[in-house]
Order: C-alpha cells, then structure tokens, then sequence
C-alpha cells in the first residue's frame, strides 16, 4: 500500500487554493492505482479551518500544522514539516500543484526524503504501485516523457492544466500537530505586497487575452478586449522582460501555465516558450500581421491582421452582441 500525501496551498486571505484540487486529484489517481490512501498536509499559524475545508476533497486524513513560524508558506520552514509527516505516514508519493509555491518547496522536499522527483506532470501510467509511472514535458513541451521514479519516497509536482478540480466525496479526518520551527530560518518575509485586479486571476480565468511584442507595448487594445470579454490578461515574456507589462502576467515555460476555453493571443509570434503555456486551451484563437508566425501552427482560428485594427473591432462586436 502506497499513501499519497498531498501539500496544500492557501490564497493569501487563508482560503483555499484551487490549484490544490487539481493537485489531490492528481494524488487521487496515484493513490488509485497503488492501493494507498490519500493525505493531505496543511501548515499554516491556524491550520483548523483550511484543513476542514480541504478534508471534503476525499482525502482520508488532513495532517494540519500550526504554528506561530508557519504564518508565511517559506519553503525553508514548510519542507521540514512536510519531510517529517511523509516520514510518520510511511508516504511513497508527496506531491503539490505546479505553482509558484509549489515549485519552489517540492524540490527542497525532494532533497530532505533523498526522493527522486518528476516536476510539471501531466498524467499517471500504470496499473499498480510496481509498474506505476508519470508523464512530464521536456525540452518546453516539445517532448513528453514517461518516467519511473526509483526512490523509495518520490515526489512531484502536478500541472494544474492537465488534472480536474478534485471534487467533494466525503469527510475525511483532520489530526492535528505541531511542526517544530527550524533551528535557523535561511528566509525571512520582509513585506508582503498582493497584486489585486479587478480582473480574474490568470490562472483560474476561462479566458484569457493576451499580448505580444506586436503590442509595442501599448496594451489599451488587449485591456479593452478583455473588460469586455470579462477575461484575464496574458503578456509573452519578450512584453515581460522588455518592462512593458508585470512579470506575474507572463504567459509560458518560465512563466504561469494556463488552460482557459478561450485563449487570444494578439502579436505574439508563438515561440516554443510561449506555446508551452498555453497549448492546452480549448480554443486558441491567434491574430497577427505576420502569416508565417508560428502561432497559428496551434491555433484553431487564425486571422492575418493588424491587432490594432482587429482588437477594437472584436471589442465592438462584442460589445453590439450584448
């Protein structure tokens, strides 16, 4: 029997992430497959409340930590906690969503248990614990692996994208404990400055429009169209780097993955980076002047056009079918 152990991850007002219920779903099939059960782990000052909310989720027991040193998810405070419960429930597998969070924490995770770990994975092959293997993207997405840890504990990171939002099955159990804080914090939080929008999270939004180096760094167009679709906005890290948009906006391998229905992608060229982020929408619509671009290689609907022109006219149309 192979226990799945699942790190959970809060928004910053507490509540929970929903990347985490891609994530369980993700420890769902693990656990499917090798017999074990799933666990979760919340660490937090007061982990009470998020570990009732997440012991819906079909996980048999939620491992919550609280403790003063956790009231910010560091990954040099929240890796030791971790190591230690994935010790104390025997865990084959200890895995979190592939976001910010999660990519920094998981590998020092990794390093504490001496596990092998597939990052960004993207399904779950196999029939039982001895043949189980995952699926990962290499080389920005243009190849898909198929790995076998060997490492008696192994850990991962699920790319959100690719696994549905765990849904509620039950009441599991919550036990609670006290992670021992470090002997010497190597982070420290000096300040803490959310990005707020009135816009959906780039992550969470069902469309997304986002911008390019076509833009010239004039975003008024993409912005329009997107208040008026009600969507997010994405940028390419060339928009990024160059200072003309927020990096939290970046759209790619070094950037957010996303997977919305509608995905617009307005002067972008369509670089392996970028497609790698994105490739997963269920419809890509791709509008630039340059016919040849790689962008409407991935594209379902291509329009050859200057954005400046196209981008208010598609506002409008929008805005007279309403």
């Amino acid at each position: 029997m192979s226990n799945v152990l699942i790190v959970v991850e809060a928004q910053p007002d507490g509540s929970l992430r929903k990347a985490t219920l891609n994530a369980l779903t993700a420890g769902q099939q693990i656990a499917a497959k090798t017999g074990g059960e799933l666990h979760a782990v919340v660490l937090a000052k007061d982990a009470s409340a998020l570990a009732n909310t997440v012991k819906e989720y079909g996980v048999k027991i939620v491992h919550a930590g609280s403790a003063a040193h956790l009231a910010q998810f560091t990954a040099d405070v929240v890796a030791p906690a971790v190591a230690e419960i994935a010790v104390a429930i025997k865990a084959e597998y200890v895995g979190a969503a592939a976001t910010q969070a999660g990519r920094d924490v998981m590998p020092r995770i990794a390093a504490r248990l001496k596990a092998a770990m597939a990052s960004e994975i993207l399904g779950v092959v196999g029939s039982s614990a001895a043949d189980l293997q995952l699926t990962r993207p290499m080389w920005a997405g243009a190849v898909i692996a198929t790995v076998k840890l060997g490492t008696p504990i192994k850990c991962f990171t699920a790319r959100t994208t690719e696994f549905p939002l765990a849904e509620k099955s039950g009441a599991g159990e919550v036990k609670a404990f006290s992670p021992a804080a470090p002997a010497k914090a190597l982070q420290k939080v000096v300040s803490f400055k959310e990005v707020k929008s009135a816009r959906p999270a780039l992550t969470e939004a069902k469309i997304v429009v986002a911008g390019g180096r076509g833009t010239k760094g004039d975003f008024k167009d993409v912005n329009g169209l997107a208040d008026e679709l009600g969507a997010a906005v994405g940028a390419s890290r060339a928009v990024c780097d160059a200072g003309w948009q927020p990096n939290d906006l970046q759209v790619g391998q070094t950037g957010k993955v996303v997977a919305p229905s509608l995905y617009i992608a307005a002067g972008i060229s369509g670089a392996i980076q970028h497609i790698a982020g994105m490739k997963g929408s269920k419809t890509i619509v791709a509008i630039n002047k340059d016919g040849d671009a790689p962008i409407f290689q991935v594209a379902d609907y291509g329009l050859v056009a200057d954005l400046f022109k196209a981008l208010p006219e598609l506002q409008a149309a929008v805005k007279a079918s309403k």
